[in-house]
């Protein structure tokens, strides 16, 4: 009983700990590293180039933080294939589902390149607004306006990391995906690679205050597939909204956890 106990104070202690960290290294990075890199870069690609490596070094040691001070623990399969950008035309549209708050770190932690779509309250947030806008990630401020940026950075060869739920899923209950990835996968022709997380058991979740901590540290399995091409799911004959349609529903059925039950383990996807 008094070990559990202590373990939970460590936990508490090391989550407050490592979200102030995250916050200030972001501030730091902000005022630091990101204008140094744009104002030292040749041109503007280059100095987004730049800033977004150092955010995956960054987001790489935050993870690091999290698991050596006992707050999660991860396994990982296929994440080589996130960084498998050469000889790509256009960049990778990685899609997953987003069981809790630091997916996208996991993600950045090991994309080299990457895009991710900010919301609009991170505009206003002082720890994190200036990093993000420094790196061109896309703004989710008007649905057009987003599917086009999405595909016009896939387009300048960068990846895009997204969610298609939109939201961090509520546990228990099937994902359910909007179509705006499938317009944006539709629309570029990049390959998709789908990525399935899962957390057991469930922390940092939707509805859940970074202090309500699960009885043991939460452990991630994340898992990444081989790359698919969305091009087949327009054929000949059929509308844009029923290939959108045929897309969305494949996908959810590929990256959600509530319907692919313990196979995750097995990345063996197709979307044929």
């Amino acid at each position: 009983m008094l070990s559990r106990v202590l373990d939970h104070a460590w936990r508490l202690l090391a989550t407050a700990v490592s979200f102030i960290v995250f916050g200030l290294s972001a501030l730091l990075l902000s005022i630091t590293v990101c204008p140094l890199l744009a104002l030292t870069a040749p041109s503007q690609a280059l100095a987004r180039a730049r800033i977004q490596r150092a955010l995956h070094h960054a987001c790489r040691c935050f993870v690091g933080l999290m698991k050596i001070v006992g707050v999660i623990s991860y396994e990982l399969h296929g994440v080589e294939r996130l960084a498998e950008l050469k000889n790509l035309s256009k960049g990778r549209l990685i899609l997953a589902n987003h069981p809790s708050l630091i997916d996208a770190v996991f993600l950045l932690a090991w994309t080299p390149n990457a895009v991710c779509i900010m919301k609009q309250a991170i505009r206003h947030n002082a720890f994190l607004c200036w990093t993000v806008s420094w790196s061109g990630y896309v703004s989710n401020d008007t649905p057009a306006r987003l599917i086009q940026n999405c595909v016009s950075t896939l387009n300048d060869g960068q990846s895009l990391i997204m969610f298609p739920e939109g939201t961090r899923s509520v546990p228990g209950q099937p994902c359910e995906f909007k179509r705006g990835a499938a317009w944006i996968a539709l629309r570029s022709k990049a390959e998709i690679l789908p990525v399935v997380i899962r957390c057991e058991p469930i922390m940092l979740t939707k509805g859940m205050r970074w202090y309500q901590l699960p009885p043991r540290a939460g452990h991630y399995t994340i898992v990444v597939g081989a790359p698919l091409l969305p091009a087949g799911y327009r054929p000949p004959g059929s509308s844009p909204a029923q290939a959108v349609a045929r897309l969305t529903e494949k996908l959810q059925q590929i990256l959600d956890p509530q319907r692919i039950g313990h196979t995750i383990a097995a990345p063996a996807w197709s979307l044929h």
